[in-house]
């Protein structure tokens, strides 16, 4: 029987050229491997978003292979340039049976009028491809210097074996600058696997990788020892492996005479780990210093791995939802994205982390939608997952929402004439591109985080802004916690922001007139976010918030940053009758009450003291808010006590509420003391 020769190819497309693709008619990858299909007759194992894998007849050679595979694709695509590669390998497969020796005795001779081999139906199994580490990195979105490290070793790894070299390439440690959710476990798991692929390391143990933070830097009367645990993969009886040590707490002590220490023990064992020093993703500078720290005792190598665009992370949902067998369509699309965002506000994202606990839920939800409709699909759409967000579905535009708001009709005037500015700057070419930043002066809850999310939707709905979403952040959340983390963090805040509102309350936090230090990076926060005002000054909106006196003295500390913050809208305190007002709108969204609720909302606003309503830490409508809050509370409980359905409020359910500690004394009116006592 003759022997079979496949040649099996794995095309890698780019994500960020696969999402610009994300309208069209069908699948990029799916259009490639139809026509793959019909023009080389080839065979498809796997595909996914982004990549596509299977195997040829190989009949020509391989070098010829490639190029037929090349002309089909850019045939389909003749205006895009280097979006996509090719990997290629020839196999020989036998079947086993071919491999065995068989007695002549028993073999019988071939007829004249046998059929012709070649038009025998062939029965040869389909080759198994196994992808290879090397394959799975560099399929990884993002992670260029990664990849570039990955290709410098496949490259090498031939002549340091032929030469018996290998020691000086594992001899070698890394320090690579990489925030938490950017794919370091992933990146050094794969590693790992590619390494012993190539033959340039053996690990003695099941777990190839393995992750230890440094603790901080220790108290002089302190017993603990910051190194211990990373010093136990190194110790007599450990195993080899990839170990990854997070030396983050002592980024700014590495001169440290015991950080030197556990850097010579390091350095000085000889038991196979690969060893990867791990610090936040911070400015080149900070990398090069920490590097020249550690190059005194060994040999280093840098990688950088950039923070994830909000691009790379949806490539990354798509990839996952595509590996799972679902789409989603464009109005889940804009959910998912506005969840990501919800994420980010919060000073906890986790980047591909947090995408994949998302996605997951996405489809979580999608499906106990389907299993309550007895609906079957793999189509996510927005209403089956309705709930996962926290943003508003009034159905009203921008405008119609700033005018439904309570005590907001001066505001109203005055944000519709600065769009109204910012639209005709905007069209009117002989006019300066308008800065459209803007301050926002007031106590806290006068409404100012509403009003910026609201005009971030007027501006989308008018076309100045892209997307319209909204990033809120606290001022000192725009601070690393090392030096050199400052401005990364600050310009990958704002670069999630463009073509948006980034909202920035409590920002006079970030400047200090007085007994400013180094330990301080609200100063370089400040430069940062006023650089990447200019050099966006009309992609995306940047809001200040914060207390009158405050911002007041930051705009005149910082003039550069006055400068770029044409527009200033002050937000004055709510009067009782408008917070009684804000309450009632807030509960009458959810339940039904009667008069004697109205009226005993109403005495209680009314009674409120002027030493409260002149305070300047009074929160006004988070106030109401937190009062209402505890009202529905009251009521929850008392339903649930009888057993009902909770769909309306009682002046009960009030008066439980606003005479608990919170609320109770505010409206009992201070009287002067008579005598001594």
């Amino acid at each position: 029987m003759a022997v079979n020769t496949y040649t099996s190819f794995e095309i890698t497309i780019s994500p960020e050229w696969v999402l610009a693709h994300k309208g069209d008619d069908e699948l990029p990858v799916k259009r490639i491997i139809d026509r793959l299909q019909k023009d080389l007759a080839a065979e498809i194992t796997t595909y996914t978003l982004a990549s596509c894998e299977g195997y040829v007849s190989a009949d020509e050679d391989s070098a010829n292979t490639i190029s037929c595979i090349r002309r089909i694709v850019e045939s389909l695509y003749p205006d895009d340039k280097d979006f996509f590669t090719i990997g290629l390998s020839e196999k020989n497969l036998v079947p086993e049976e071919e491999t065995k020796p068989v007695k002549k005795t028993r073999k019988k001779a071939a007829k004249p009028e046998a059929v012709p081999e070649e038009t025998v139906p062939d029965k040869t199994p389909a080759p198994v491809i196994k992808e290879t580490a090397e394959s799975k990195i560099e399929k990884l979105i993002g992670m260029t210097d990664f990849k570039e490290l990955v290709r410098e070793c496949s490259a090498v790894a031939p002549l340091l074996k032929k030469y018996g070299t290998v020691g000086t390439f594992t001899s070698r440690c890394y320090l690579v600058s990489i925030n938490d959710g950017c794919g370091l476990s992933t990146c050094l798991r794969l590693f790992a696997e590619f390494l012993e692929e190539k033959g340039l390391a053996k690990f003695t143990s099941g777990k190839k990788m393995t992750e230890v933070k440094l603790g901080p830097p220790a108290a002089e009367t302190s017993t603990e020892n910051p190194f211990a645990k990373a010093l136990s993969c190194f110790g007599e009886h450990s195993t080899s492996r990839v170990v990854s040590i997070d030396i983050s707490e002592w980024m700014g002590k590495t001169d440290d005479k015991e950080f030197r220490r556990f850097l010579r023990t390091v350095s000085g064992h000889d038991g196979g780990n690969i060893v990867f020093f791990r610090v936040p993703f911070v400015e080149k500078d900070i990398l090069h210093s920490i590097h020249q720290s550690l190059n005194d005792l060994m040999f280093v190598r840098d990688l950088s791995v950039v923070p994830y665009s909000p691009e790379e992370l949806d490539a990354f949902a798509e990839r996952l939802l595509t590996e799972s067998g679902f789409t989603m369509d464009e109005a889940a699309r804009e959910v998912y994205r506005e969840r990501i965002t919800e994420e980010k506000n919060d000073g906890r994202f986790y980047g591909i982390n947090t995408v994949g606990k998302v996605i997951n839920e996405m489809i979580y939800t999608k499906q106990l939608s389907d299993a309550r409709s007895g609906k079957d699909d793999t189509v996510i759409r927005a209403a089956e997952i309705e709930g996962l967000t926290e943003g508003s579905t009034s159905g009203l535009t921008g405008s119609e929402e700033l005018a439904a708001l309570v005590g907001m009709e001066d505001i109203q005037k005055k944000v519709e004439e600065i769009v109204a500015q910012i639209i005709a700057g905007k069209e009117n070419s002989s006019l300066e591109v308008p800065c459209i930043h803007m301050r926002f002066v007031g106590n806290p809850g006068t409404g100012k985080t509403t009003v910026a999310r609201i005009i971030g939707k007027i501006l989308k709905e008018k076309g100045v802004l892209r997307n319209g979403s909204f990033f809120e952040y606290s001022g000192r959340d725009l601070c690393g916690r090392f030096v050199g983390q400052t401005a990364p963090k600050t310009a990958a805040i704002c670069r999630d922001a463009y073509g948006s509102v980034l909202f920035i309350d409590e920002a006079y936090s970030l400047y200090r007139d007085e007994g400013y230090s180094t330990a301080d990076y609200g100063r370089e926060a400040l430069d940062t976010l006023v650089a990447e005002m200019e050099n966006h000054r009309s992609d995306f909106m940047v809001i200040m918030a914060g207390y009158p006196d405050e911002m007041e003295k930051l705009m005149h500390g910082n003039t550069g940053l006055a400068s770029r913050m044409p527009y200033q809208i002050d937000f004055p305190n709510y009067s009782r009758t408008q917070l009684g007002d804000i309450f009632i709108s807030m509960a009458q969204k959810s339940f039904t009450f009667d008069d004697a609720f109205r009226d005993a909302v109403k005495a209680y606003f009314d009674g409120l003291p002027d030493e409260l309503m002149e305070r300047k830490d009074f929160s006004n409508a988070r106030f109401v808010r937190n009062l209402y809050e505890r009202t529905w509370g009251k009521a929850v409980l008392r339903s649930q006590m009888a057993g009902e359905p909770c769909n309306s409020l009682t002046a009960e359910d009030f008066s439980l509420a606003s005479s608990e500690k919170d609320f109770g004394s505010m409206n009992e009116k201070k009287t002067r003391a008579i005598g001594f006592i």
